[in-house]
């Protein structure tokens, strides 16, 4: 019987597919590349537009057709749910990644008997000597862990473990993937096995404080915000978002061209 591994994004997709290959396991693995944490879910299973819109902002890209690559999210679901084999969902302990757990959930709820889970956490990642020589466990200092922040070889360690996920545990998230949805808010922050809605307040606070008043590069502004703690994990494409958004209120002053905010040079506005 075939299986199909089901990874958040690309990166983590590349990664698995290589661990498979060593461990000379011919399967599929489709990557879903929605970011779930963040932007409104409201039709998001219906109709991609209100997402497709939402990333069109983010990414200050209009010439990119986003509803055509969403439909194509929204197709790959379907043949999943329409496929007799074998799903294994690929999740770290990250909100965007437990999202796509249970929007799978959700897509096989009529069929559980065919869906797994590889459960990845910090503890799965191993100890490394930090800079004053104390041993530590590699990624970041709040815990959130995603796919694609492992290596093929853990991985690969990592393939032996997936295992069915019951009937009455689906039922739970796909019940709480249609609840996240209704809520439909800005953000879904994941704190003590539970979402918790959000504004982007608090990263718009954090890239103010994190700015000073001379000058830097947006890059690094952006680097910094994403290794703050939220509860789900900023990408680089919303840390220069927000970054454009405060520029548009006045808030930061930039030196460069808005639209390649990542090359421009930011600072907090006079006041």
């Amino acid at each position: 019987m075939s299986t199909i591994h089901v990874t958040n994004g690309d990166d983590a997709a590349e990664i698995l597919r290589e661990a498979l290959q060593i461990a000379a396991r011919d399967e599929r693995v489709i990557p879903l590349k929605d970011d779930l944490a963040v932007g409104q879910l409201r039709g998001i299973d219906d109709n991609p537009e209100t997402r497709a819109l939402f990333w069109q902002q983010v990414l200050n890209e209009h010439k990119f057709d986003f509803i055509s690559k969403l439909k194509e999210q929204d197709a790959l679901l379907r043949e999943l749910a329409q496929d007799s084999g074998q799903v294994v969902i690929w999740h770290g302990q990250s909100a965007s990644d437990q999202l796509t757990l249970r929007r799978v959930a959700y897509t096989l709820r009529n069929t559980p008997q065919r869906l797994n889970e590889a459960r990845l956490s910090h503890e799965d990642l191993p100890f490394v000597t930090a800079a004053d020589g104390t041993q530590q466990r590699r990624g970041r200092d709040d815990g959130a862990t995603a796919v694609g922040m492992f290596t093929v070889a853990e991985l690969g360690a990592k393939l032996p473990t997936a295992a069915p996920i019951s009937v009455l545990r689906i039922s739970r998230l796909a019940l709480e993937w249609q609840e996240v949805k209704q809520i439909n808010s800005d953000t879904r922050r994941w704190r003590d096995n539970t979402f918790i809605s959000g504004t982007y307040a608090d990263v718009d606070e954090t890239i103010l404080q994190i700015a000073s008043d001379g000058w830097q590069e947006a890059r690094r502004l952006a680097g910094q915000a994403m290794g703050a703690s939220f509860g789900f994990l900023v990408s680089d494409a919303i840390a220069f978002w927000r970054c454009r958004e405060l520029v548009a209120a006045g808030k930061l002053q930039m030196r460069g061209d808005l639209a390649k905010i990542a090359e421009a040079r930011l600072r907090r506005a006079v006041q």
